[in-house]
């Protein structure tokens, strides 16, 4: 498998378990976060399609490597995660969870530049 497809696939599948994560601590508030910010980040979420981006770059990663629409999936991923991470610096005392969560999420994006 080429390695491009390894990141793109490895991307996907913790933008996946960030959704998750998020839908799991509105259900059972396992952290104590805030729950109508947290909430805001779900609505972030859902507005820049998170989910159909991580399943799409899965998709067109599974047997070849498409670089352009990878590139295409990527950027529209961070421009939703600035807008997030933004958030939560914003209002770190009660998000400050988040913040490792982003973290990974950033540098995976970050490896995804067009040089």
């Amino acid at each position: 498998m080429n390695f491009e497809m390894q990141k793109a696939n490895l991307l996907a599948e913790n933008i996946k378990d960030f959704i998750g994560f998020i839908h799991k601590n509105l259900e059972n508030n396992i952290f104590f976060m805030d729950r109508d910010k947290l909430y805001q980040i779900k609505l972030i979420v859902e507005d820049y399609k998170f989910h159909i981006l991580a399943d799409e770059l899965i998709r067109i990663n599974r047997f070849t490597w498409d670089e352009k629409y990878t590139h295409y999936l990527v950027n529209q991923f961070k421009k939703g995660l600035s807008i997030i991470d933004e958030y939560v610096e914003r209002n770190d005392n009660s998000l400050f969870m988040m913040a490792g969560r982003l973290y990974t999420l950033k540098n995976l994006s970050s490896i995804f530049r067009k040089d």
